[in-house]
């Protein structure tokens, strides 16, 4: 071997070596990372399984049988994914444009239509029953589950039992999983079936646990409440919630208006209902400018989209529906796709597209600022809800703008400058 070939093979074992040592390093840290994080992921897994421990216990206290409480709970799982959705706050507000807009389609609207064809016989004796329109009961399906297309894929008892173990929304959680063990307890249906949303809705109409409990019926005559494969089941707990929500028969959820030039919109609102006479006087008309027909039966005004977009008299049946979800722009939704549904045309005046992306934490700001204004604008709590949007409204009122309770980034550095100024 040549001096020359001896040296270029010493020079590639040191290099080897040193490759080999650097893996060796990495190696170590990976180990030594991985040691790190243990204590945490065990002290994750031991306080989860010290709260099964106790939930074990509840249950048995509750009286839900040894046999569901071993089933559901020694073999239920921590889902750290079901903690991340929880904790997960979109960085924009949800505009009435944006929600609308994606949830009333020609497709769901067609859809919907076929179906109240399809299960009409079934429909008009559970309205028979319960004074509960047919359409009403399509609009819900088709905005909770796209008429039984997604239930959701996550198991009930994982979910609601990762939640119970959370600390943040506890006594919520842990009241539904022992609620979603008595219904395993009674047979309506197996654990392997109980799949649903993240946050532990279930079957066609998305029901709680506990809301399945209250108002869940066997129409189909089988035996079992089957909110998952029993569209009876799923149509008739529907009509029984609202029923018992108190829905008045005979009462339209409200209409889309058209509203005068000079109209005061410091009258919009849900907490300001007029009589439909009141309104009449007020200038108020139905969306193709025909009379409105008087009476003494009360309706609010909303205003979604501002004094640029529609404009919608609500009736006590839209607080109704409020109860199965505490969203205007939701109940607004099922209302209009109910009226389609039934063969009604689309709006005549659409929501126009919000360009301005406000964050949550402007909002957050905002209702600061108009706390420090004197302005009641409910908790910072970065949610664009009706005490925010009345607070703005007082804000416009006070400085000579239309009172409609839209904001928008001009509105919005308007308040912010006043609340600067004021806290000097």
């Amino acid at each position: 071997m040549s001096a020359i070939t001896a040296q270029l093979s010493l020079i590639k074992f040191f290099l080897a070596q040193r490759t080999a040592f650097k893996k060796f390093c990495l190696s170590i840290v990976v180990v030594l990372a991985g040691l790190i994080s243990l204590p945490s992921a065990y002290a994750d897994i031991a306080s989860f399984g010290n709260c099964i421990s106790r939930m074990k216990v509840l249950a048995r206290s509750e009286s839900i049988s040894d046999r569901t409480v071993n089933q559901v709970l020694d073999k239920v799982k921590h889902i750290p994914r079901v903690i991340e959705l929880d904790r997960r706050q979109p960085e924009f507000t949800q505009t009435f444009a944006g929600y609308f807009n994606t949830r009333i389609s020609d497709e769901r609207v067609q859809r919907g239509r076929a179906l109240l064809t399809q299960y009409r016989t079934l429909l008009e004796r559970i309205q028979l029953e319960t004074g509960i329109p047919a359409q009403y009961l399509i609009s819900f399906w088709g905005l909770e589950t796209n008429y039984g297309g997604y239930f959701g894929d996550w198991s009930v008892t994982d979910s609601l039992a990762t939640l119970a173990c959370d600390p943040r929304r506890s006594a919520f959680f842990t009241r539904e999983l022992l609620n979603a063990m008595r219904i395993l307890d009674a047979g309506d249906i197996s654990q392997e079936r109980m799949i649903g949303s993240w946050a532990g809705a279930m079957g066609h109409m998305q029901f709680m646990p506990s809301t399945f409990l209250s108002y869940a019926k066997d129409v189909d005559g089988d035996g079992r409440r089957d909110l998952w494969g029993s569209i009876p089941d799923a149509m008739g707990s529907a009509a029984n919630f609202l029923r018992q929500s108190g829905w008045t028969p005979g009462l339209d959820w409200g209409q889309e208006v058209r509203l005068p030039s000079s109209f005061d919109y410091a009258l919009a609102g849900r907490d300001h209902m007029l009589s439909l006479a009141e309104w009449v006087k007020l200038g108020v008309t139905t969306a193709s400018g025909a009379p409105i027909t008087p009476s003494e039966q009360k309706f609010a005004l909303l205003v979604p989209s501002g004094h640029q977009g529609p404009a919608f008299l609500v009736s006590k049946n839209f607080h109704v529906i409020m109860r199965w979800n505490r969203s205007e722009f939701y109940a607004l939704s099922v209302g209009h796709l109910a009226d389609r549904i039934a063969g009604a045309a689309a709006l005549r005046r659409m929501p126009p597209a919000d360009t301005d992306k406000i964050s949550r934490e402007q909002v957050r700001q905002l209702q600061m600022d108009l706390l420090t204004l004197g302005i009641d604008a409910g908790e910072a709590d970065g949610i664009l809800g009706s005490a925010t949007r009345k607070a703005i409204s007082h804000f416009q009122q006070r400085t000579q703008r239309i009172a409609d309770g839209h904001l928008d980034m001009v509105l919005l550095a308007a308040i912010r400058q006043a609340a600067s100024m004021a806290s000097r």
